[in-house]
């Protein structure tokens, strides 16, 4: 047999780990240039959405609905409460009751947090304490009542009125009484309104002074927990704005509140004891304020290129985010929780984004009562008269 012969080939080692890198770069280069690539579509797509108009719909759904005379809608826990003066129901999306309560008010009013409602006879003495399940209590006041607030385990703060002079209960959820106060007109001033915190641990009140003959407005904070505990009657903070009348106060989250002056805005904020954070100074008077848990906006008179209004909105840090203006007359302005702004009349409605985009502006044939986003940037739920209307922009 003959002997094999072998070859013996010398790699070069240095080449090879060469051209190894350069293949490495080369698909770090292809891969970098995709995810460039792939953002800047990404990017764009959001841009388009985000400035995209719509000037029509259509109607994916229609469902019947009634409602007595006078009803009212707010969203309540991810889903719709509705109420009027002869009592209140819970409903979802597709109008499925969840609950009702029959009641009889004049004047009804609610106020909401978290998975509670207080519905409230205003300038009355009837007051409801609702979960999610149905109601949780009851309450009867002795003295006609002013403003109600509720917390998120359901504690409810009343201020009632007669004679001139404010005061003040507290109730736990099923309405059993904790606590009272009374406000006295010589002393204190005149109450404004109340807020509650989210935790039902702090509780402000706004008084007019007019008793020396100049406008005073005193805002006052109450800790009833630990941190209130050694204070005087709870005080944990009091402050005075001559000149200047407050007539809105409200926590907007647990720990920051926003006092609406006639004129000013003032930013309060404090886990414990709430301390003045910032001001906003409006020139203009205020047609309207509308807010939630992150911004808080108002409405003037006259607006940028001879609007009939302005909108401007700020953030919890009273820096200006938006100013816009806009001509359509309207009833009622606010935020959806996408946090767009809804612009709404009996028939037509706006929607307006943060960035100033006017994103929608139609007309409907039936009266407009609440719009609720339902996923994806065009889709959309009108609570309109006697029907709920599953919508997509276009």
């Amino acid at each position: 047999m003959a002997d094999k012969k072998y070859r013996v080939i010398k790699s070069n080692v240095t080449e090879m780990n060469a051209k190894i890198s350069r293949h490495r770069k080369k698909i770090l280069f292809f891969t970098a240039l995709a995810v460039i690539t792939l953002l800047i579509i990404l990017a764009g797509y959001y841009l388009y959405i985000q400035t995209r108009v719509y000037t029509s719909y259509d109607v994916l759904d229609t469902i019947k609905r009634e409602d007595s005379p006078g009803t009212q809608f707010t969203d309540f826990d991810g889903n719709i409460l509705k109420y009027g003066k002869d009592g209140a129901a819970c409903i979802d999306l597709n109008n499925r009751v969840i609950w009702n309560q029959a009641y009889e008010m004049q004047e009804p009013m609610t106020d909401i947090c978290g998975g509670y409602a207080a519905i409230a006879d205003e300038k009355g003495k009837q007051v409801y304490i609702m979960d999610k399940r149905g109601s949780c209590g009851q309450i009867e006041t002795a003295m006609p009542i002013r403003r109600v607030q509720v917390a998120n385990q359901g504690t409810a703060a009343i201020l009632m009125e007669q004679d001139g002079s404010g005061y003040l209960q507290v109730y736990d959820k099923e309405g059993t009484f904790l606590a009272e106060g009374r406000l006295h007109t010589k002393n204190s001033g005149y109450p404004l309104d109340i807020a509650m915190s989210h935790d039902g641990k702090k509780l402000a009140v706004a008084l007019l002074d007019v008793n020396d003959g100049n406008l005073k407005t005193t805002i006052t904070f109450y800790n009833f927990g630990a941190a209130g505990q050694n204070e005087i009657d709870n005080i944990v903070g009091q402050y005075s704005y001559d000149g200047l009348l407050i007539p809105k106060v409200e926590f907007l989250t647990n720990d920051v509140m926003v006092a609406f002056g006639a004129g000013k805005a003032v930013i309060f904020e404090g886990g414990q004891k709430p301390q003045q954070k910032n001001e906003v100074v409006l020139e203009q008077e205020i047609q309207s304020i509308f807010y939630n848990d992150t911004y808080f906006g108002f409405v003037f008179a006259g607006g940028q290129n001879k609007a009939a209004y302005e909108m401007q909105v700020y953030n919890l840090d009273g820096a200006e985010i938006l100013a816009k203006g806009f001509s359509m007359g309207y009833q009622s302005i606010g935020f959806l929780d996408n946090d767009e702004i809804y612009i709404i009349n009996d028939l037509e409605c706006q929607i307006v984004t943060l960035r100033g985009v006017e994103k929608f502006h139609g007309e409907f044939e039936k009266g407009i009562r609440k719009i609720v986003p339902a996923g994806g940037f065009r889709n959309y739920v009108f609570l309109v008269d006697g029907e709920t209307q599953k919508i997509r922009l276009k």
